[in-house]
C-alpha cells in the first residue's frame, strides 16, 4: 500500500488530469483580463503574466477575487468525475465525490495561480508532474490551511528570495521543503480513501454540516479557500524584509528536514 504522502501525490497527479480539470492558461488569462486592459498590455499578460507586466494590485484582486466567486458558484453542479482515465492506481479507493472535490479545488488553484503569475502547469507533452508534486499541491496545502504551507508559498513567491532560491537544488526543494507540506496532506486525508474516510478527514480542516460530502462542493468552504490562496499569493507580492524574514524562521520550525546550509541561503536573501 502507498504511503499517505505518496498517496496524496498520485491522487492530485490523477485528478487534475479529469475532464474539466485543466485550466487553460493563455484562454483563462485572455479571458479574464482581456476586458481590463488594452491589445498590448493582454499580450504581456499572456507571456509573462500580470504581475510582472505591471497590471495593478487592486485589478489582480477583484479578477482573483471574482474568478473564486464564479468557480464556487459552479461548485455544486460541477461534476469533474465522469469517467476516471485508464491507469488510474486508486480508482477502486477513490469515490467520485472525493474526486470532484479536488477537482474543483484542484481548477482553483490553477487559476488563482495564473493570475499571480504563476507558468502553465503543462506543455505540449501534457502535464508536468514535478510542479504538481511541487507548486499545485502546495497551493493545495494553503488552501487547507495547512501548518508552514503560507509561509512557505510567502517565501517561493516572494521577489525577495527568488535569486537565492534558484542556488537550492530542485531535488533539495522537493525533499526538504514540498515533501513535508505533501505528507502533511496525506496524513489529514489518510490511506484509506472510502466515502467514511474521507468525510472524516476533510471535516477536520472544513466545518461541513454533517461531516459528509454527498457529491457536491459547499459554497462557504470553497469560497474559503480560494480566498486563503488568494491572500497568501497577494501579500508575498510586497513582503517586506521583516515578513520575508518572519515566513522563512516559520518554514524551518514547520519543516524540520530543511537543512542550515539552505536556511541560510534564504536568509541571506533579506
Amino acid at each position: 500500500m502507498l504511503n499517505g504522502a505518496k498517496f496524496f501525490e498520485q491522487l492530485v497527479i490523477n485528478v487534475v488530469k479529469l475532464p474539466g480539470v485543466k485550466v487553460d492558461r493563455t484562454e483563462f488569462l485572455a479571458k479574464s483580463f482581456s476586458k481590463h486592459v488594452t491589445a498590448r498590455q493582454l499580450a504581456d499578460i499572456l507571456e509573462k503574466g500580470p504581475v510582472q507586466s505591471n497590471v495593478s494590485k487592486k485589478l489582480i484582486r477583484r479578477v482573483a477575487k471574482k474568478t473564486i466567486l464564479n468557480r464556487t458558484m459552479k461548485s455544486s453542479s460541477a461534476s469533474f468525475a465522469a469517467g476516471l482515465p485508464g491507469g488510474v492506481v486508486m480508482a477502486a479507493t477513490v469515490p467520485a465525490d472525493t474526486a470532484q472535490f479536488f477537482g474543483v479545488a484542484l481548477r482553483v488553484a490553477q487559476e488563482i495561480g495564473y493570475i499571480y503569475g504563476y507558468e502553465d502547469f503543462w506543455s505540449e507533452n501534457g502535464l508536468d508532474v514535478n510542479r504538481v508534486s511541487g507548486e499545485l499541491i502546495l497551493f493545495l496545502g494553503v488552501m487547507f490551511g495547512v501548518g508552514g504551507a503560507t509561509a512557505t508559498i510567502k517565501v517561493l513567491s516572494s521577489q525577495l528570495s527568488k535569486q537565492a532560491l534558484k542556488k537550492i537544488p530542485n531535488r533539495a526543494m522537493m525533499q526538504t521543503i514540498y515533501y513535508p507540506i505533501l505528507k502533511k496532506m496525506g496524513s489529514y486525508i489518510g490511506l484509506k480513501m472510502t466515502r467514511k474516510s474521507f468525510a472524516q478527514g476533510i471535516s477536520k480542516v472544513i466545518p461541513i454540516a454533517g461531516g459528509v460530502i454527498s457529491g457536491w462542493i459547499t459554497y462557504s468552504s470553497m469560497h474559503q479557500m480560494g480566498n486563503r490562496l488568494l491572500t497568501a499569493l497577494e501579500e508575498s507580492m510586497d513582503l517586506s524584509d521583516e515578513e520575508l524574514v518572519a515566513s522563512i524562521k516559520e518554514m524551518k520550525q514547520e519543516i524540520p528536514n530543511m537543512t542550515e546550509k539552505d536556511f541560510g541561503i534564504l536568509q541571506a536573501s533579506v
